[in-house]
C-alpha cells in the first residue's frame, strides 16, 4: 500500500471532519476495483468499527462492504461484527451501515446468501423498533441493489415474500415500489 492510501487511512481517524470526509470519498472510490492491500487495513477498520465515533463506526462499515470484492472470505467471516453496526445508537450511522451492504452482497454468492439471511431476519424482527419501517424499506433496497447487479431471481423472491408478509398495506405498497418495475414485466408476461 503506497503512503497516499496510508494517509487517507489516517485521516480517517483525525478530528477534521473536512480531511476525514474527503479521505473517506477517495478511499470508496478506490475499493470499487479489488486492492491488494485489504488484508493491511482490515483489523483497523473493525477497530474503528467497535471503537470509533459514529461518523468512523459508518466509514468503517461502508469501507469493509465495498472491501468485499477484494477479500470476500474475510469479510463472510466477519459479517456479524459488520451486523452490529447496523444497529448502532445513532440511527444515521446504522442507516448508513445497512444501506452499503448490498456491496458485500455483490461480491460473491456465499457472502450474498449470508447478508440476504441476516437481513431477511432483521426485517422480520424489526418491526416494533422506533424506525422499523425505514430500516425495512433500507433492506429491501439493498436486496434491489443486489438483485440489480446479480439478477438472481431466488433473491427477487425473498424480497417479494418479505413485501407480502407486511400487514400495513400503506407500507406494502411503499415497499413493492422498489420492485414494481420486475412485477409488472412479470405480469405483462403472463398476459
Amino acid at each position: 500500500m503506497d503512503a497516499n492510501i496510508q494517509s487517507h487511512f489516517v485521516n480517517l481517524r483525525g478530528e477534521d471532519a473536512d480531511s476525514r470526509h474527503a479521505s473517506y470519498r477517495h478511499l470508496m472510490a478506490v475499493t470499487d476495483a479489488p486492492v491488494d492491500w485489504a488484508s493491511e487495513v482490515w483489523d483497523g477498520l473493525l477497530v474503528l468499527l467497535r471503537e470509533g465515533d459514529n461518523h468512523q463506526r459508518a466509514i468503517a462499515a461502508q469501507l469493509l462492504s465495498n472491501l468485499a470484492k477484494s477479500d470476500s472470505q474475510r469479510l463472510l467471516k466477519d459479517l456479524d461484527r459488520l451486523m452490529v453496526v447496523t444497529k448502532d445508537e445513532k440511527f444515521v450511522t446504522a442507516r448508513h451501515s445497512l444501506q452499503t451492504l448490498w456491496r458485500a452482497a455483490v461480491a460473491d454468492k456465499a457472502l450474498q446468501t449470508a447478508v440476504v439471511d441476516r437481513l431477511s431476519k432483521r426485517f422480520r424482527e424489526c418491526s416494533t423498533e422506533k424506525n422499523g419501517t425505514l430500516v425495512r424499506y433500507d433492506i429491501l433496497e439493498v436486496f434491489r441493489k443486489t438483485y440489480d447487479v446479480v439478477k438472481d431471481d431466488a433473491l427477487k423472491q425473498v424480497a417479494l415474500a418479505l413485501i407480502e408478509s407486511e400487514d400495513d398495506l400503506k407500507y406494502r405498497k411503499k415497499y413493492a415500489g422498489l420492485w414494481k418495475d420486475l412485477v409488472a414485466k412479470k405480469r405483462a408476461a403472463k398476459v
